[in-house]
């Protein structure tokens, strides 16, 4: 399947213009998932891709942003966590690079949006509340996506049908819908409710160009609409992942086990990613007060990086979670990403056929 060469105006959003990008399809930063070959063939297909680069270090992102510069011409992200100790650095390190765009793991800070914007980096922030996008569109953010409760990982409570045209009303930025996106008739949609585009993680995930275990490519593809749920027993804090016996266990689990596995993989995490002692520490204050989460839920938290890497990297779902949007359970195949770009395009301009759209002259 070919990808087109001029799509339909309606097509072309402001979102297209503003990044350099020939599609109004973003690929989110998944934690392990949204490596430098995920991000660079979105970037080739036409789309955003974004690097997630909080589970990198500063040499390992410095490496991974070369590598992306010489896999692709194409304007890419990245993705990283504001609470990281070495934040400015790697602030730097994306304006020395000439980086496209700059997400947030996290909400942003009015500083380092200013940083960033000053430098020329375009910058998005992900919301799940109205209030939300409105202080960050305060702030000069250039791109907002407003993620609904179908989304994967992290998610609010407002389904995006209602989120989405609420955020477009309320801010003059490109907004993109998250959250249940997974072909042409959602993008479609996503643009009728007044978005620039949609992003998505669970669909691009599974793609050939994934870094994800095939074993567990498999599980997620046998996943129903209803395989998924929404818990608070990962980090203290609503995650959607797919339903699986060691998710029923976690939720089962007391706050004195959680704390000894907390522990055990906050600092495999902390040897992984060279976070230092005296850093993790830090972080497990800044969490508890910002948050207000117990120690218990502090521990989970710096748990939940490992509780995915071993599942989706390693293949152990018996003792790892599988983050996903709640779409997984419309998804049937692993195309390449060319191939799904292509597709949704294809599917968008059919869509806007059978409802009679028109372009102008």
């Amino acid at each position: 399947m070919s990808v087109l060469s001029a799509p339909s105006r309606v097509l072309e959003t402001r979102l297209c213009t503003k990044f350099g990008i020939r599609y109004p399809i973003v690929q989110t930063g998944m934690g392990w998932v949204s490596d430098v070959r995920l991000t660079a063939a979105t970037s080739e297909a036409g789309g955003l891709g974004i690097l997630a680069a909080a589970t990198l270090t500063l040499a390992q992102l410095r490496a991974a942003v070369a590598e992306l510069h010489a896999r692709t011409s194409c304007p890419f992200g990245v993705n990283f966590r504001i609470d990281q100790p070495d934040i400015d650095q790697r602030v730097d390190l994306l304006i020395e690079a000439r980086v496209r765009v700059a997400s947030f793991a996290q909400a942003p800070t009015e500083r380092l949006v200013k940083r960033l914007k000053d430098a020329g980096v375009l910058t998005v922030a992900t919301v799940g509340a109205r209030r939300h996008a409105e202080k960050v569109a305060g702030w000069g953010i250039d791109a907002i996506i407003a993620q609904g409760h179908e989304g994967g990982g992290h998610t609010g409570a407002i389904p995006t049908s209602l989120l989405l045209p609420q955020v477009v009303d309320a801010v003059d930025v490109p907004v993109l819908g998250a959250g249940g996106f997974f072909d042409g008739r959602g993008l479609v949609a996503a643009l009728s409710w007044g978005a620039s585009g949609i992003a998505m993680g669970t669909r691009f995930l599974l793609t050939q160009e994934s870094p994800v275990a095939e074993p567990i490519k498999r599980i997620y593809l046998d996943t129903a609409v209803d395989g998924t749920v929404v818990t608070r027993s990962i980090d203290g804090q609503p995650q959607r992942v797919v339903r699986t016996r060691f998710v029923a266990a976690l939720e089962r689990a007391g706050w004195l086990g959680a704390l000894a596995r907390g522990l055990r993989h906050a600092f495999a995490f902390r040897r992984l990613t060279g976070t230092s002692l005296r850093a993790l520490v830090r972080e497990g204050y800044a969490m508890r007060h910002r948050q207000q989460l117990s120690w218990g839920q502090v521990a989970m938290a710096a748990s939940a990086p490992m509780l995915t890497r071993v599942s989706l990297l390693e293949g152990r779902v018996e003792a790892g979670i599988l983050p996903t949007g709640q779409g997984v359970g419309l998804i049937e195949d692993l195309p390449t990403v060319s191939e799904l770009v292509s597709r949704i395009m294809l599917e968008a301009e059919q869509t806007l056929r059978r409802l009679g759209s028109k372009e102008e002259a």
